[in-house]
């Protein structure tokens, strides 16, 4: 029994022995001996994940492609499946049907919501709003869905996610509403582009025989044409043939007059033919400017349906009909349907009526402009008349010409006036020369250098010049000779003008005295005062008129004294526009307001009020003192009054006694054959209800601008105040019929 005690408390001490050890690890922390070993401890485990890229961007990034028309860049955001299900160039059609057929021109968005489903797959909302010519907007709201792969959203492409509405392969289809075409008139409101019945004019000159006369006095009646103008067409045909000669498309009314006559010389050579369409009457008046329409071609197919337009169209090609495109084609409407596979109607989107077309009266003058046509068809080159006061261009020439109705298939003469308009050996009719030809401006261009000169302080009014044959005053250069000297060489009597004042200088000509002011500026530290003051005279710069195209010109500043005496009469690289010349001359005319020139009198529809009236537009003074200006006012007045004038044989009494005029001669180097013959001038009649004018007239490589330029300029004139020319030019047989020379007879 002792020996039981006594084991049992043995263990009794030994349990309380091992519970203070236990509760000594509680409190301390035992302290390795040399012989132990401590337990490394274990980092936490690496829980990195891959953020999911943001919905947002995706959807942001595919929309924002959409607007900006990169299918390109859509198609490549799509996924793998959509990708083999429908091909880009699939996709890409499918977009730009939507965007044809709808007319549409703009896409706009907006993020309504987005969520993603799962690491894989996400979900957005977005509202589209589609923006048509036709029909407005059209705002839907609709769902994107995408999936994640490798790394980025991609989008499961569905065709709902224009509009939900095309879901299922539906379509859009627009019924187009166009309203008809407007007419376009002379300042007078004579018409000069209307649809119109018409009828194509020509003759066959070998079956005319003993009936030539009869036939071309009923071809003059018909078409305006004089019988030795269309003798001279088919002057070179040769004997015995059966050519036909095309002359020009006139209004049916006009033939209905006299149909029972002109039909009885179908068997002798006068032929018609009928047609309808936009019609350009009198063979197309002031064509460059006014320009022409022609059908829409499969390669502009889609660009125009998406503007409103129907395929069968035709548009503005030029001139005023290209740039008044939106108001001469009026405002389209339509109604936007959407249409099942099966051609059914699913809903109607959209109606909207079509607006009236509005009608552009311009600022031409159509019997000045037809003057200038008829006094410009020996030559290439341009006429311009315009306001001083206003800048209304009331005339805009360019020769060659063309008529706009051999752009209509329906017309019989277009292939054939087609191919003369775009024959490459022809003068590039189509090309408007009053604002496209740039040209040196020859003499005409002293004007400003002697403005400069006067502006300078260098020269005054007094200063004087003795002009002789040659100009030698740059060391090693050759000299350079006078108009005189050439004109001495031809009839060894024309002698050097002398000593001449500034005003005299000009109104002579005289080449020596510029070419010395542009060296003296040049030399005294004025090296860029002429370019300057061609600048400040509007040169060098388009002049804004709007209708047509224009070329700004180029205006050097010389770098050498040779470049300062080229510049100093318009020679060089200096080069201009006739309609830039027509804006400083006017200034000149009417004080020193430079006018923006303008071709458009109104705008408006027929039963409203107009949405543009004319206003002239002042650009601003030229950069000369009234007491200089009102100098250079009366040289130009001795060019032409004046015994001694350059152009005083031409114009001298008929501005004495009839139309008071001031002007200036050039003739320019063209680089290759004759000069170009200039005159520039205005008219100074101070009349209260008759505008003052200024009137440019440049021929291309015909010589001199006396014998040439100066006869067209007094032509219009004439024109002007009295309503008809009778004044012949030295080259015409009668008004409108150039003379042909006569051949020498070859004695046997």
């Amino acid at each position: 029994m002792k020996i039981r005690n006594g084991i049992i408390l043995l263990l009794l001490i030994v349990f309380v022995a091992a519970c203070s050890g236990a509760a000594q690890t509680l409190t301390e922390t035992p302290q390795p001996t040399a012989t132990e070993t401590a337990t490394p401890t274990l980092p936490p485990p690496d829980q990195k994940t891959t953020p999911v890229p943001d919905v947002d961007d995706a959807v942001r990034t595919y929309l924002d492609a959409w607007k900006a028309e990169d299918y390109a860049s859509m198609y490549a955001m799509l996924t793998q499946v959509s990708q083999d299900a429908i091909s880009e160039e699939e996709f890409t059609q499918w977009y730009l049907d939507i965007a044809t057929k709808g007319a549409i021109i703009g896409v706009d968005y907006e993020i309504l919501s987005s969520l993603v489903q799962s690491t894989r797959s996400a979900q957005a909302a977005y509202r589209t709003t589609l923006q048509s010519v036709l029909v407005g907007d059209i705002t839907r709201d609709t769902m994107m869905n995408l999936s994640l792969e490798e790394g980025e959203w991609r989008v499961q492409w569905a065709d709902n996610l224009v509009i939900p509405e095309l879901a299922g392969g539906n379509y859009f289809w627009m019924d187009r509403k166009i309203p008809s075409r407007a007419n376009i008139y002379d300042k007078d409101g004579n018409v000069l582009v209307a649809y119109a019945d018409a009828v194509s004019v020509g003759i066959v000159p070998g079956r005319m025989g003993d009936y030539e006369g009869q036939v071309l006095s009923e071809v003059q009646w018909l078409t305006g044409l004089k019988p030795d103008a269309v003798r001279l067409m088919y002057a070179d045909f040769p004997a015995g043939v059966e050519w036909y000669l095309p002359l020009m498309a006139v209004p049916l009314e006009k033939v209905q007059q006299r149909y029972n006559v002109a039909d009885g010389y179908d068997d002798r050579g006068l032929l018609m033919y009928p047609f309808s369409s936009r019609f350009y009457f009198d063979g197309g008046v002031a064509a460059q400017t006014i320009g022409y329409v022609s059908y829409i071609q499969a390669a502009e197919k889609d660009e125009y349906l998406r503007k409103g337009y129907q395929q069968d169209e035709k548009v503005g090609r030029q001139g005023i009909e290209a740039w008044g495109e939106p108001y001469l084609g009026g405002t389209r409407g339509g109604i936007l349907y959407v249409i099942n596979p099966n051609g059914d109607v699913v809903t109607q989107l959209a109606d909207v009526p079509a607006e009236p077309s509005q009608e552009i009266y311009t600022t031409l003058d159509s019997g000045m402009q037809q003057a200038a046509e008829t006094m410009m068809l020996k030559y290439r080159g341009a006429v311009v008349a315009m306001e001083v006061d206003t800048g209304r261009v009331i005339a805009m020439a360019s020769s060659p010409d063309f008529d706009p109705n051999a752009f209509e298939p329906y017309n019989y003469n277009y292939s054939f006036q087609l191919d003369e308009i775009y024959d490459p050996y022809s003068s590039q009719p189509l090309l408007n020369r009053a604002t496209q030809g740039q040209y040196p401006l020859g003499s005409v261009f002293k004007i400003i250098t002697m403005a400069a000169g006067l502006e300078s302080g260098l020269f005054t009014p007094q200063s004087t010049y003795d002009c002789q044959y040659s100009f030698t005053e740059i060391q090693g250069l050759s000299p350079r000779y006078d108009w005189t000297w050439d004109h001495f060489q031809k009839d060894g009597k024309t002698q050097p003008s002398g000593l001449l004042t500034l005003p005299e200088g000009l109104m002579r000509s005289c080449n020596p005295y510029f070419w010395h002011i542009g060296l003296d500026l040049f030399r005294q530290g004025y090296p860029d005062a002429v370019a300057e003051m061609a600048r400040g005279f509007g040169l060098g710069n388009p002049t804004g008129i709007v209708g047509v195209d224009e070329e700004a010109g180029n205006i050097p500043t010389p770098e050498t004294e040779v470049d300062a005496i080229n510049n100093a009469i318009g020679q060089g690289d200096t080069l201009v526009t006739p309609l830039q010349v027509a804006q400083f001359i006017a200034a000149i005319g009417n004080g020193g307001t430079i006018y923006q020139p303008q071709l458009i009198e109104m705008i408006a529809s027929p039963d409203s009020d107009p949405v543009f009236e004319f206003s002239p537009i002042n650009k601003g003074l030229l950069p000369v003192s009234p007491e200089n200006l009102a100098v250079i006012q009366n040289a130009m007045i001795s060019v032409v009054e004046n015994r001694r004038g350059t152009a005083q044989f031409v114009l001298g009494p008929y501005s004495r006694n009839s139309y008071a005029m001031a002007g200036k001669t050039g003739t320019a180097e063209s680089g290759s054959g004759e000069s170009h013959a200039w005159f520039a001038g205005y008219t100074r009649e101070n009349r209260e209800n008759i505008p003052d004018i200024a009137i440019v007239v440049i021929a291309e490589n015909a010589g001199e601008g006396s014998e040439v330029a100066a006869p067209i300029f007094r032509g219009m004139v004439q024109q002007y105040f009295e309503g008809q020319r009778t004044y012949l030019l030295p080259w015409e047989d009668s008004v409108g019929v150039i003379s042909v020379p006569e051949e020498p007879v070859v004695e046997p």
